[in-house]
């Protein structure tokens, strides 16, 4: 005889599980660090702390260490992101201009990470523009990581930061389609319809400008970032931190965060409907909140003469 589950497990949202352990766990920790740190224990501080703001004059946990990673394996979690959003890129477009649903095992699929209770609640074109805008996103990011960008190679991550990176794209791709038309098994498109039709607003086209914007800035604040450890060539002579310059860095320690924050605001302002894209907002600015606050401290503590204008991560405020 085989026992029977007393719960579906396609009726749990693993999707809004894994972000609200993800928000709680940056959350509960970044307070810590920023209130009572020093009575933390070292195992904590380390994992917690990676790259330029690790912990240095502290003896490392031997334990912890063995569970370190290179910074430069970053570059692998955006080969997935670049994959996986070109993927759900495919099936959306796939829906949409011929009309059909999406497969049923893509359906099964979300079924499975979304619950099997899900509702349409996002139009195709809201859908068709948000999966476009985080592609690009995806594809720049594996472009910079791989062709722009100077990592160290003494530099390590704890292997639990190295898996949020795969963790957070996985889920905000199927986030996106999780609750949208063809990608249900109720909805507008249950069956064979005419091909897709853009519905433009100047709402949206707000949004994809200010995305856009967003986009440009956080690629000129990388490709800054990166010249620092290069010559006029293009040469890569030093892998050591020094005090960036320049556009958005004039007003704001980490501009590039800043950016991520207001591309996946407007990913939510697109996709405001969908009951799951709160959860992954909250977990994009508790994540960066935290990072920014400590690469400002870091900022703070090597540059003695660190202009004051400058604020953490939102210009003039914060």
């Amino acid at each position: 005889m085989i026992p029977s589950w007393p719960v579906d497990l396609r009726s749990i949202n693993l999707i809004n599980f894994l972000f609200v352990n993800l928000i709680l766990t940056v959350v509960v920790l970044g307070g810590l660090l920023a209130t009572i740190e020093k009575h933390l224990p070292t195992a904590i501080r380390q994992t917690f702390r990676y790259g330029k703001h690790a912990l240095k004059d502290t003896p490392p946990d031997r334990l912890v260490s063995l569970l370190e990673v290179p910074k430069a394996w970053f570059k692998h979690f955006y080969i997935f992101a670049a994959l996986w959003s070109v993927a759900g890129f495919y099936y959306m477009l796939q829906a949409y201009l011929t009309g059909r649903p999406a497969p049923d095992y893509v359906i099964n699929f979300l079924d499975t990470m979304a619950t099997n209770r899900r509702t349409v609640r996002t139009t195709p074109t809201e859908t068709m523009v948000a999966m476009t805008l985080i592609t690009m996103q995806c594809l720049r990011r594996f472009y910079e990581t791989w062709f722009v960008q100077v990592f160290s190679t003494k530099l390590k991550i704890n292997l639990s930061a190295y898996l949020v990176g795969y963790i957070h794209y996985f889920c905000t791709i199927v986030t996106i389609l999780s609750q949208a038309e063809g990608f249900t098994r109720a909805g507008p498109i249950a069956l064979p319809t005419n091909a897709y039709r853009f519905e433009p607003s100047l709402a949206l086209a707000i949004a994809i400008g200010a995305f856009f914007y967003a986009w440009l800035h956080q690629y000129r604040a990388n490709v800054i970032m990166a010249n620092l450890r290069k010559d006029r060539t293009g040469r890569v002579i030093s892998q050591k931190h020094s005090l960036p310059t320049g556009d958005y860095f004039e007003v704001v320690s980490s501009p590039h965060m800043f950016f991520e924050i207001v591309m996946y605001v407007v990913l939510f302002g697109i996709l405001h409907r969908n009951t799951s894209m709160v959860y992954v907002l909250l977990w994009v600015v508790s994540n960066q909140l935290m990072n920014s606050w400590l690469t400002h401290q870091w900022y703070i503590e090597q540059f003695p003469d660190y202009p004051k204008q400058r604020r953490a991560l939102i210009p003039y405020v914060i």
